[in-house]
């Protein structure tokens, strides 16, 4: 049986739902012993290579800037983060982790492999790493849709 194109995009949009929830789970757990939330871990994780202004992790991310900017805010009232002037931009300052943030994030790690190698003992290294591929294309191919003209 072939599935309509709106079948398939329907299925892949109410998966990547239940996909998101499942993982916001997961992530819930692991970062909740490094005294942090999800949400928290998330934008550290945007920042750790680089600072960023609420704008760009934002886009990084896909989540609102609201939600960023109130998440930083959080951030830099318990330490985890601080806000440093923008070269780029005088008014958008960027966010950049401390180093307490970094090791709250730290902390994660170990769990976080535990994690990993059970997933890999459920799905195998190719098959995991084919559905990250898979879930990269369809993202880009979604950023590509939303960039066009209908």
């Amino acid at each position: 049986m072939t599935r309509t194109e709106q079948e398939l995009f329907a299925t892949a949009a109410i998966t990547s739902f239940r996909l998101n929830g499942q993982f916001l789970a997961i992530a819930e757990e692991l970062a909740r012993p490094a005294g942090l939330t999800a949400a928290w871990w998330q934008v550290l994780g945007a920042v750790l290579p680089a600072p960023l202004p609420v704008a760009g992790i934002a886009r990084e991310m896909g989540i609102t800037r609201q939600s960023v900017q109130r998440i930083a805010d959080l951030l830099v009232d318990k330490g985890l983060a601080e806000y440093r002037p923008n070269p780029a931009h005088r008014r958008a300052k960027l966010v950049a982790v401390t180093d307490a943030g970094r090791e709250a994030v730290h902390r994660i790690t170990p769990q976080h492999a535990v994690v990993s190698k059970r997933l890999v003992a459920e799905l195998g290294h190719e098959q995991l790493a084919a559905t990250v591929d898979a879930l990269t294309r369809l993202s880009t191919a979604l950023d590509a849709l939303t960039t066009q003209e209908p």
